[in-house]
């Protein structure tokens, strides 16, 4: 590790937080329905978007409405991706006559762009034409992004308001999302990054002789504009197969930088819209002092692994860490900092090959993504999957003193915590679950390229990252077949609906109760006490039930190093 390295490292975390108090009081105004500085030029946009759709801006839904609207408008985008990707080859924009998708592929995309997940077990310039990138893709990265940004709105008014029924409406939410978040910070990245060298056309691939005097085709095609959501959006779907480590994706440590700060910008935004609608920002530099903890622990451990490199290669007298996989214009530094970033908030690009990593190293991407991914998290979900392990830490404080627990006013009772723990244990049953059956089935090992521990961590980390709906790849694995197809897709139906439903019941719960005033028994959540405990309930609820499979993978394999053994 170096003081370059810690510099790199402290500028990213400063520049996120200067943007957490402007992006969160953006977002609070413009989800409260209140006037922005865009909505002269977008409120018109806004309304004749209502109308054309028959939606009134004034009405809202109960949890259940607002949870089969979501539904409903989620499987309607993954069933047109479908049949988009299956029938690419009679579509516009396929200047290099790529096939259709055959059925299992097309089913694990469309779910995992539905899902924000961006799970791709495709290279995205062999595979897809430009209508499939942009239309099926790109729309995605703005719809599934959306998504979880207003069910996190929708789970802060259950806490902002008393008495109510309602939680807002989620297509007047979702308009407003896109419309007025979204789309203007999406054109923005996506013009700085057409000045650093990122491509935006739609000319044909070029034919290019190398050297050596050999044939090379580039690829290029409109990059720019799908980058920028898929790092603003949380997606992570590259339009390359190289992801963020292709140059025309990610060219320089400028765009390095801005890319991971796009990561974090409105997940972290959110914390401090949270406090604003609850009218009390402390909470939320609370909620977001528990994320920057565990994130900066994870950095620090990755960093550190990185640093000190393969054993057996410093025993050799060769020193500089671990830069196999790494690109050189981003060195370890910048490599672990993006790989804990785009793990910790359910992102998935990368910019590094996390199966080079060492097996510390890699163990950090697994547990972020196994926590929930609320380090920051996704946009939204990173959110909403705090908020229920808040109510779970509040609840565990309350019994353990002896009173009733509440939380910004509200009581926490066996309905919220029964819906909450019903909610955070959907993840582990679909990434453990198919990690088992993979692990003993025959057709799913003969995907993997390694052997021994780091063969089961990279099944276990395909399943981690569609169950988390993360989207990076630990490498090695053939993913693209049927068996694989089919079951992650599964993953990622189970880890993002299945955890959404319980979630919105425990909102349609709390936003029905009246507000306590706080008494001196009442515990103070605001505090660095609270931060301990809720950090010390989302390591040992959230990750004690991983601790067995990590010990299989990742742990194992870094003894085994140790002693000279390498897979």
């Amino acid at each position: 590790m170096t003081a370059n390295g810690w510099l790199q490292i402290a500028v990213f975390c400063a520049l996120v937080l200067v943007l957490v108090r402007p992006l969160g009081g953006y977002m609070a105004r413009l989800f409260s329905g209140e006037r922005v500085f865009l909505s002269p030029v977008l409120g018109p946009v806004e309304r004749v978007l209502f109308r054309a759709a028959g939606i009134s801006a004034k009405q809202e839904q109960g949890w259940i409405a607002y949870a089969l609207s979501m539904l409903a408008f989620n499987l309607a985008g993954l069933l047109i991706t479908y049949v988009v990707l299956r029938c690419q080859d009679m579509l516009p924009f396929n200047r290099q006559g790529l096939p259709g998708l055959p059925p299992d592929l097309a089913f694990n995309t469309a779910v995992s762009f539905t899902t924000n997940t961006n799970w791709q077990a495709y290279g995205g310039e062999t595979t897809m034409s430009y209508f499939s990138q942009m239309v099926g893709l790109t729309v995605h990265n703005f719809t599934s992004a959306a998504t979880g940004i207003v069910l996190a709105i929708a789970f802060i008014r259950a806490f902002s308001r008393a008495t109510a029924k309602t939680l807002g409406s989620f297509w007047v939410d979702l308009t407003r999302c896109t419309l007025h978040l979204l789309l203007p910070m999406a054109i923005v990245l996506a013009l700085v990054l057409v000045w650093q060298g990122v491509p935006q056309n739609l000319d044909p691939y070029v034919s290019a002789t190398t050297v050596e005097g050999t044939r090379q085709t580039i690829a290029q095609g409109p990059v720019a504009s799908q980058v920028a959501i898929k790092m603003l959006g949380t997606n992570g779907g590259g339009f390359f197969n190289a992801n963020a480590a292709h140059p025309y994706e990610n060219p320089t440590p400028l765009s390095n930088l801005l890319q991971m700060v796009a990561i974090f910008a409105i997940g972290a935004g959110l914390t401090n819209t949270f406090g604003r609608m609850v009218k009390d920002e402390r909470q939320g530099w609370a909620i977001l002092s528990a994320m920057g903890v565990m994130f900066l622990a994870g950095v620090a451990i990755a960093y550190g692994a990185e640093a000190s490199g393969n054993p057996l290669i410093t025993a050799l007298g060769v020193d500089g860490g671990n830069m196999e996989g790494k690109e050189v214009r981003f060195g370890i530094a910048n490599s672990a900092l993006f790989a804990t970033a785009t793990t910790g908030a359910s992102c998935g690009a990368v910019n590094a090959m996390h199966s080079s990593f060492t097996p510390l190293g890699g163990l950090v991407p697994l547990i972020n993504m196994q926590l929930g991914e609320i380090i920051v998290g996704g946009v939204g979900a990173g959110l909403y999957g705090m908020l229920l392990f808040v109510v779970l830490a509040v609840f565990i404080a309350g019994q353990m003193v002896g009173r009733t627990p509440e939380y910004l006013g509200k009581k926490i009772e066996s309905r919220e915590v029964r819906l909450a723990f019903l909610a955070l244990l959907v993840l582990p049953l679909a990434m453990l679950g198919f990690t088992a059956v993979a692990a003993i089935l025959p057709e799913a090992r003969a995907s993997l390229a390694n052997a021994g521990p780091h063969g089961f961590s990279e099944i276990l980390y395909a399943y981690t990252s569609a169950g988390a709906n993360n989207g990076s790849a630990f490498a090695g694995l053939n993913a693209n077949t049927p068996f694989f197809n089919l079951t992650l897709g599964l993953t990622m139906l189970i880890g993002r609906f299945l955890m959404i439903v319980p979630m919105l019941g425990v909102a349609g719960a709390l936003v029905a109760k009246k507000r306590l005033p706080p008494s001196a028994g009442s515990l103070p959540t605001h505090t660095p006490l609270f931060v301990g405990l809720l950090v010390g309930v989302i390591l040992v609820v959230g990750g004690l039930e991983f601790m067995p499979a990590l010990a299989l993978g990742p742990v194992v394999e870094h003894f085994a190093l140790a002693a000279g053994q390498t897979f």
